[in-house]
């Protein structure tokens, strides 16, 4: 019996993950929207690809839950998308009632199922998600890591003319413009990057990379970054449906761990069969830490707002 995923939403994210998992062939894909006929459409033309790229799934798409009933995985896209000059903290509100009802009908119809959250703001999205669910912590996980590293080894890999391959890069913090790119733990294979980038032309990667998702906005005018979000949650639902236990960074419920508790925040977690089954902590200097509980500060600001609806 093959692995059932549920994405919600059907835009350009949702769309490109069912896409991406029906390609790897992780299992059988539901796409749900709320735009009559977008999902059944999207869901249909890419089942009709099936033949020429050789993929054996069923791809459907509906605007209720129903057939999404007893999904191993659900990829929570839906939401409003940044346009330039909005912060994801602007999307606050207006995706918090999105994602609140998303969960209640996933929570209903597949009550076993992981939880891999995108809508923005993304730490603050998995804590309403958390608290909807009541699922336990493991089985809520937010994609911020994954694709803030993709776009910094990106950088990196540019700047030098290596392959993207070889470069691995540590990211931790909320997702937005106060996460920590560790500079001292990223490295071209083993090679460290301070032996390789200067100083100041280090930073200035450092900087484009937590301006990432906006540089794409401002590109783009109408939207946001769309194929490398995607992608970044399909490795994460990859590992997790193949037990690959791969080491990646993800937002994790923290209970203590770097010195943070009762917050979503980027960090290094191992993910399997049962969701996050480890979240590593490792040894900062004391500026790192500073820059962590910082970025950690503005996710709980985030929190506070939504406290009111959370009780």
């Amino acid at each position: 019996m093959r692995n059932k995923i549920t994405v919600v939403g059907g835009g350009n994210v949702g769309a490109s993950a069912a896409i991406n998992l029906a390609q790897k062939e992780l299992g059988d894909v539901v796409l749900v929207d709320v735009v009559e006929g977008i999902p059944q459409g999207k869901g249909l033309d890419m089942a009709q690809m099936g033949p020429i790229e050789g993929y054996d799934v069923e791809l459907t798409g509906a605007n209720d839950y129903t057939p999404t009933a007893n999904s191993d995985v659900v990829v929570i896209t839906a939401g409003l998308a940044r346009k330039p000059g909005m912060s994801r903290d602007d999307l606050l509100l207006a995706n918090y009632e999105v994602v609140k009802s998303v969960t209640e009908q996933v929570a209903k119809h597949s009550p076993n199922a992981i939880l891999v959250l995108v809508t923005n703001p993304l730490d603050a999205m998995c804590t309403v998600a958390h608290h909807v669910s009541k699922f336990p912590k493991h089985r809520v996980i937010g994609m911020a890591g994954v694709l803030d590293s993709a776009r910094f080894r990106t950088f990196i890999a540019r700047e030098l003319s290596v392959s993207v391959e070889n470069v691995t890069a540590v990211v931790l913090g909320g997702h937005g413009d106060t996460m920590v790119p560790v500079t001292r733990l990223s490295n071209v294979s083993g090679i460290p990057l301070s032996e390789l980038i200067p100083a100041e032309r280090l930073e200035e990667i450092v900087t484009r990379t937590r301006n990432g998702g906006a540089e794409i906005v401002k590109h783009l005018k109408t939207g946001s970054a769309y194929y490398a979000p995607s992608a970044a949650a399909v490795e994460m639902v990859e590992s997790i449906l193949k037990d690959k236990k791969k080491i990646l960074p993800c937002a994790a419920y923290l209970d203590g761990e770097y010195g943070i508790k009762g917050l979503f925040v980027g960090v290094p977690v191992k993910l399997g069969k049962n969701g996050i089954e480890k979240i590593y902590e490792i040894k900062l200097t004391d500026e790192e830490k500073a820059m962590l509980a910082k970025s950690a500060a503005s996710v709980q600001e985030l929190v506070d707002v939504l406290k009111p609806k959370l009780q």
